[in-house]
């Protein structure tokens, strides 16, 4: 009883960590797009940038350390 509680623990945690991966690509592609439209070149726009890369990486290397498998790209984002 324990162990079934344990993976269905770990298969909603799993989804939460797809789900976040997801939302926060999408919010990274966004800041690339405006990084790259402005015309002046700002430093925080910049480091909200990479902020944003650091953190879909972050969450792209613990989903591997999980064996978590599935698509970013088709998962539906909420903003």
């Amino acid at each position: 009883m324990l162990f079934k509680k344990k993976q269905v623990l770990r298969k909603e945690y799993d989804a939460a960590l797809l789900k976040l991966m997801t939302e926060t690509k999408s919010k990274w592609e966004y800041a690339k797009r405006i990084e790259h439209s402005v015309i002046e070149k700002d430093s925080l726009l910049f480091a909200q940038t990479k902020l944003a890369e650091a953190k879909y990486f972050y969450l792209f290397k613990e989903a591997k350390k999980r064996h978590i498998k599935g698509d970013t790209s088709t998962l539906e984002s909420f903003k």
